[in-house]
């Protein structure tokens, strides 16, 4: 590396770094309570409880669960039910109308069903005119920062600058540490040199892991434009055939158990979770699309789509989603780290704070970079030093 070349990547360095450190310090604090969503959903959830049956009671009917909802809710229309594996919970939701549904998605309600018994445990209403819980508020920061499509782009560009401080730094550190010991901290020295060695040291330890978190951070921050994507070619070129037929009316739909049940015994090495009704935005106005996933732990959280003819309940096709999608499904399990049980949670919130401190403290050398004139000098000395030393190696060569 010639002298030239590591000061560009030293520049590269800073100011990809100082650009996106505020905002990925947001996303790390908000990020941190998200891995253990499930834990934090449970204890603070104000629910009622799960109703205790015996081992192996079946789960009601989800047209009985359907009927309730449009008792509770009349003229509404049904988006979507939602079966958990591994939660005894049922959840309807609903809008006003698709066509509300898709002018604002804070329409949306849904209403939590015990799945043994029927019995409603809560609902959400419209809007959030009932608030957001703690998740919900760390998650739409971690998201979008409240701005939706615009945010989640320009945390998309935050974390794709984080990526850009990664690989710089690297090219960085192997000048800077050729003649000190792999992860020395120079305590004895000024306080700016010795958090220079924590910031360097910290972040090559972590190196690997926080750049598979800001890769993965950036494909899932892309997640609406890449479900666009996919509508307006796969999904279009599949219902082509069908354009000009009228969109079912509710009453001409087959049973959405019936459909539930259709995609079970044609995949039965899938889970079935979600039976998406006619006329989503991103599905099909002539079929029940039901989403499955695998059953292993990995597997679990990478969704494919099978199609249900909506009026005759006869199962159509499984659906082949693309490679980018793909990559987006595998993204987001490795990005919380909630794949792998308590033991794996922990481990990626240790990581989170190691990256926490990191942030902070390339954000202290920056503030702190005129504190006196004997640190100025000591810093330059050191830059000089290395640089020297390249010049000399670039004349032995």
């Amino acid at each position: 590396m010639t002298r030239s070349t590591l000061r560009r990547w030293f520049w590269v360095h800073k100011w990809s770094s100082l650009v996106c450190t505020v905002f990925l310090l947001v996303l790390c604090v908000t990020g941190a309570p998200l891995v253990f969503r499930d834990e934090l959903g449970g204890l603070l959830d104000d629910a009622l409880p799960y109703a205790s049956v015996p081992a192996g009671t079946p789960n009601v009917s989800i047209d009985r669960l359907a009927e309730t909802s449009r008792d509770m809710y009349p003229g509404q229309t049904i988006l979507s039910i939602f079966s958990d594996h591994d939660e005894p919970k049922i959840v309807v939701f609903m809008a006003q109308s698709w066509e509300q549904f898709r002018a604002n998605r804070k329409s949306v309600h849904w209403i939590r069903f015990d799945a043994h018994t029927g019995q409603v445990l809560k609902q959400s209403k419209p809007f959030k005119e009932d608030g957001y819980t703690f998740l919900e508020l760390m998650l739409q920061i971690h998201r979008d920062l409240f701005s939706d499509l615009a945010g989640e782009l320009f945390l998309a560009s935050m974390a794709l600058l984080f990526v850009t401080a990664i690989v710089s730094g690297i090219a960085v550190y192997g000048p800077f540490m050729r003649k000190l010991d792999f992860g020395a901290v120079r305590a004895d020295r000024s306080s700016r040199l010795k958090w220079l060695d924590l910031h360097n040291m910290i972040g090559v330890v972590t190196l690997a892991w926080a750049l598979v978190v800001g890769v993965t951070g950036v494909i899932n921050e892309l997640s609406t434009p890449l479900f666009a994507l996919w509508q307006r070619t796969d999904v279009k070129a599949m219902l082509d055939p069908m354009r000009g037929k009228p969109v079912l009316a509710a009453t001409e739909m087959s049973a959405p158990q019936a459909a539930l049940e259709t995609v079970r015994a044609a995949l039965p090495g899938m889970v079935a979770t979600t039976v998406v009704f006619p006329g989503s935005p991103f599905g099909s106005p002539y079929h029940y699309v039901v989403w499955t996933k695998g059953r292993e732990p990995l597997t679990s959280r990478l969704f494919s789509p099978a199609l249900v003819d909506a009026r005759s309940g006869q199962f159509v096709a499984a659906v082949t989603t693309p490679w980018y999608l793909r990559a987006l499904e595998v993204s987001r399990p490795l990005h919380f780290g909630d794949y792998g049980g308590m033991p794996l949670k922990i481990i990626w919130l240790l990581l989170d704070l190691a990256t926490i401190a990191v942030l902070g403290s390339g954000l202290y050398l920056w503030l702190s970079r005129r504190p006196s004139l004997a640190a100025e000098a000591e810093a330059e000395l050191m830059e000089s030093r290395m640089l020297a030393s390249l010049a000399i190696r670039e004349a032995a060569e």
